[in-house]
């Protein structure tokens, strides 16, 4: 009985030994027939030479902070990236991995000392730029638009018009079908999986075919197998003539015999340069044999954490002399020449927002505007108006603009569009659905309240209300250009506090200190208050309506532009002030923002 069963227990184990080969083979067989539908169905070769990027005696210095002095990162490290080859910058975490990569690509400019050579020739930075392309560890999408629709976009930005829309749509097609992703064309970016996101970051870059590209930690957030469908993807493209290189962390046996190059880093130096077949022979050479049945990529991080010593790393960095060396590369291979769009939702919340606050003052100060017994009502409806022009806009662009930074970071260095076509499309598209909610917002509120039905009276009101949303906008830009929304949040209501006390609301500009009246010129509050006052009891307004049994201390509106020092009639100045005052932030927030882009690099 015993016998029998232990017969058939074998019997099992055997069987399922078998279908698990049976299944490796199918699975190897799948692979392998996936890889061969990339290389036939990815036509698009580089246009122009392979790149192959070497350098010598790179160092990176980062400063650690006002009093704390710098710290040097890379340590005069050499090496060298030929094209058509799939490479790995590795390391433990803090080696130098991703400061190695922003410095090939140039994404960091300062701090940095060495020589980075393009086809031997010392690197032009602007020209290689032009050939080659960054995709960050983070997936920096456009999360509201389709897949078709970032393709179409980034399609118009990096190919112009020279390229007609038909071809456009014909390489987005063979490019999304060469990924995979032919089956989401209409899936929103923010509802893809995980693999999906990283395919299309390297989809949108492949769109003007760079020579090029550097891959920030390609498989961070990933499966098995989607890590194994992305690397196998990116040595097809290296095997076109491209020059792949991209840092990760601590691969699989399996996903490290995808690279054909190996680059590994210990605290800042090299410690290993060649292909990933000639590391064990490698560490056999320096007498640190990788045991049997050991994953050589587990091994060797080991190795550059100083598990097995300092001593350790020092001999592997003499060996191959910080990079210099390049003996256990494979023998070379010679290549032939080869918006904004906002979130629907946001927009139907701002519609909806200005349709209530009207209809909430509407009802507050219903009729205010034409009775002489409430023009106090009035003049704080006015300045609740401010309030409501100034918060909204200000507040949207510190909550939202931050959340834009890291997308446009990327998009900026991969030479989609020019930072000054970036902005100018930021201050365009959104005059639009400003100028609609601002007009719904003053046509609800000034018929309910009862303001002079008069054109030009509305007609100034209007104006100085889209004005000082743009300005408010203009703000909360510049608040959002330096901060993050955490900070930006404190700050910007904090820095509006002395615009509302120069506004000439609580305390009138006649009774400001001489001393403290320099802040009335530039609150943009004060313009908005003055020229709005101006447009409802100035122009020579005739006496309000009084009941007969009421008091109206203020019925002629005289009265009340003598009691709060305004005159009424300086309209044109206060339209003035604030266009010098939006230009003066609109340039403003454009300079603070050149700034914390080449502040990140």
């Amino acid at each position: 009985m015993e016998v029998a069963l232990h017969e058939a227990s074998n019997a099992v184990v055997t069987n399922g030994h078998k279908r698990e080969s049976d299944r490796e083979k199918v699975r190897y067989r799948t692979v392998q027939k996936q890889e061969t539908e990339l290389v036939q169905t990815f036509s698009r070769l580089p246009q122009k030479d392979p790149v192959d990027v070497a350098f010598e005696n790179v160092t990176y210095t980062a400063s650690l902070g006002f009093r704390k002095g710098k710290k040097e990162i890379l340590h005069g490290i050499h090496g060298r990236f030929p094209p058509g080859k799939l490479i790995a910058i590795m390391g433990p975490s803090g080696a130098g991995k991703s400061t190695l990569l922003d410095v090939l690509s140039g994404y960091r400019i300062s701090g940095i000392g060495g020589t980075v050579y393009a086809n031997g020739v010392e690197r032009n930075l602007n020209a290689f730029r032009r050939l080659s392309c960054y995709i960050t560890q983070d997936d920096r999408l456009q999360e509201l638009l389709t897949v078709w629709e970032n393709m179409m976009i980034v399609a118009d930005l990096k190919l112009g018009t020279r390229v007609p829309t038909r071809e456009k749509e014909a390489i987005i097609r063979e490019i999304l079908e060469t990924l995979g992703l032919e089956d989401t064309n209409n899936t929103l970016a923010g509802r893809l999986s995980g693999g999906q996101k990283k395919r299309l970051s390297i989809a949108l870059e492949l769109i003007d075919n760079p020579v090029v590209m550097f891959l920030d930690e390609p498989t961070t957030g990933l499966d098995s197998s989607s890590c194994s469908q992305c690397v196998r993807l990116l040595r097809e493209l290296a095997r076109q003539g491209r020059t792949i290189v991209c840092t990760i962390h601590q691969p699989s046996a399996s996903l490290f015999q995808l690279f054909d190059l190996v680059y590994v880093l210990s605290e800042g130096n090299c410690i290993y340069q060649g292909s990933a077949e000639n590391l064990i022979p490698f560490l056999d050479a320096v007498n640190l044999s990788c045991p049997q049945y050991h994953n050589p990529a587990d091994f060797v991080i080991e190795l550059a954490c100083g598990e097995y010593g300092i001593d350790k790393i020092e001999r592997m960095v003499k060996e191959t002399d910080n990079g210099r060396k390049h003996q256990w590369f494979d023998k070379p291979e010679f290549l032939p020449s080869l918006s904004k769009l906002k979130d629907v939702t946001l927009t139907y919340m701002r519609i909806i927002v200005n349709i209530s606050v009207g209809l909430l003052f509407g009802v507050l100060y219903w009729q205010a505007g034409n009775h002489g017994g409430k023009v106090l009502d009035n003049y704080n409806l006015i300045f609740s108006v401010l309030m409501h022009h100034m918060m909204s806009p200000m507040m949207l662009m510190i909550l939202t603009f931050p959340n834009e930074l890291s997308v446009l970071t990327k998009e900026h260095f991969n030479r989609w569009y020019s930072l000054k076509m970036y902005y100018a499309s930021l201050t365009v598209m959104d005059i639009p659905l400003s100028v609609f909610c601002c007009i719904l917002f003053s046509v609800i509120m000034y018929l309910m309240t009862g303001q002079p039905l008069e054109w030009n009276r509305f007609t100034m009101f209007t104006a100085l209300s889209l004005l000082t949303v743009f300005v408010a906008q203009s703000f909360g830009l510049m608040m959002g250009a330096v901060f993050n929304v955490v900070n930006g949040t404190f700050m910007g209501p904090c820095l509006s506090v002395p615009m509302m006390m120069f506004a000439g609301f609580g305390v009138t500009l006649r009774d400001l200190p001489i001393y403290l009246r320099w802040g009335s010129y530039i609150s943009y509050l004060r313009y908005g208050l003055e020229g709005m006052v101006g447009a409802i009891y100035g122009l020579d307004r005739p006496v309000l309506f009084c009941p007969e049994d009421d008091y109206c201390h203020y019925k002629y509106p005289e009265k009340i532009l003598a009691e709060i020092a305004m005159t009424g009639d300086q309209f044109w100045n206060d339209i003035i002030a604030l266009f010098i005052i939006l230009f003066f932030l609109r340039t403003l927030s454009f300079v603070l923002l050149r700034c914390k882009l080449l502040a990140v690099r």
